[in-house]
């Protein structure tokens, strides 16, 4: 799943070698953190977080055949409530 993450947030950053995911995992769910270069947090986000969100449902999908609950934490990103 790693690996995953990180090709496409590579695909998707400018700086792709400050890209790494740390891996916190928990009795009920897997928690990838997802560290990039700091000018390439919005991007990685995208207008509105959709591109954050899509991110997410691709992670979600792929977890259902590894029948393990995953969760993408975006370091450096703002929650949504402190964002407006």
């Amino acid at each position: 799943m790693c690996a995953l993450v990180i090709e496409i947030a590579k695909a998707l950053v400018d700086e792709d070698e400050d890209v790494r995911v740390d891996v916190l995992v928990e009795p009920e769910t897997t928690t990838l953190q997802l560290h990039v270069a700091e000018g390439d947090v919005a991007k990685l986000i995208g207008r509105h977080g959709h591109t954050a969100r899509s991110l997410r449902t691709i992670i979600s999908a792929a977890s259902m055949k590894l029948k393990r609950r995953y969760a993408l934490d975006i370091a450096g990103a703002k929650p949504w409530h402190e964002a407006q």
